[in-house]
């Protein structure tokens, strides 16, 4: 296989001139065209107004349904999460750097919700229940307000998901990013491989000649930032994969098996049921009971 270096993005987030923050929201006319692994310093919370689809922040991915709100931390590399075929309405993003607001604001007493919250921020956190919908819709409205109601708006957000207790930490065992950016390039470039090539076979020599270590090396390296090893990490994408087949494609499970990257079948069944606790076909089943 022909291994194409893609270069990795560093996101460079640039807030309007005057503003300390950026504000986008994309729907079916202007679509969110991010869709490689990439980071920059911004967190960034992002509500995807229904559909479903894969969430891949850090080395957690997974699948989620009737949309998502998620809150991303510093550096924390991440993909896009809609496409043209996530069937969402819109997707509403807000980046802002840890200080946005000066050095000391986030110091003051009244901020101690905050300030938790972007700390557990590092690990990626995803929001469900009423407090999805509630924060989906106060992100949705800052479209029509003033670059100040916006500001009050992100306070007021950013107090309220601080007190939710409808939320789940995605990268539970942490996700150790190095501050140097040239490692940052290389885990971007790993991750970027493993999303355009998850269903072919992937080696790890392949993977350690791509960043340009030896494979003992790579796989310490891999392992340290990730919690996880490469091999963990690929099977997981592909069953992510698997979860999206099953749910949204009328195809046979052989043919959801084979279309994730899996060649051996009862492999594919024993790994999908460790990782959902369910086997493929009563996954589907209770999906399609849920989704009626």
């Amino acid at each position: 296989m022909t291994i194409v270096k893609h270069k990795p993005a560093f996101e460079s987030i640039s807030p309007t001139f005057g503003h300390s923050f950026t504000y986008q929201k994309f729907d079916k006319n202007k679509s969110n065209t991010n869709k490689s692994w990439h980071y920059h310093p911004e967190l960034e919370l992002v509500y995807v107004n229904g559909g479903s689809g894969k969430r891949q922040i850090g080395s957690h991915i997974s699948y989620y349904t009737d949309g998502d709100l998620i809150l991303i931390g510093s550096n924390l590399p991440h993909c896009g999460f809609t496409d043209k075929l996530t069937g969402n309405e819109s997707e509403t993003v807000i980046q802002m750097k840890l200080d946005f607001l000066g050095n000391d604001f986030f110091n003051i007493p009244e901020m101690e919700k905050i300030k938790k919250l972007f700390e557990m921020s590092k690990s990626g956190i995803a929001f469900s229940g009423k407090t999805k919908r509630k924060i989906g819709e106060k992100m949705e409205i800052m479209e029509y307000q003033t670059h100040f109601q916006r500001l009050l708006s992100i306070l007021n957000i950013l107090n309220e998901l601080g007190s939710s207790t409808e939320y789940k930490i995605l990268n539970a065992e942490s996700f150790s990013m190095p501050a140097e950016v040239k490692d940052n390039d290389r885990i971007n470039l790993v991750f970027n491989h493993v999303k355009s090539h998850f269903k072919e076979e992937i080696s790890l020599d392949e993977m350690a000649d791509m960043v340009s270590m030896t494979v003992p090396s790579f796989c310490r390296y891999f392992k340290k930032i990730t919690n996880k090893t490469f091999t963990q990490f690929v099977n997981e994408y592909r069953l992510v994969h698997a979860s999206k087949l099953l749910a949204e494609q009328p195809m046979s499970i052989t043919e959801v098996c084979y279309e994730s990257g899996f060649n051996n079948f009862s492999h594919f069944n024993k790994s999908f049921k460790a990782f959902t606790g369910q086997n493929p076909s009563e996954y589907r089943n209770q999906l399609k009971a849920v989704l009626q």
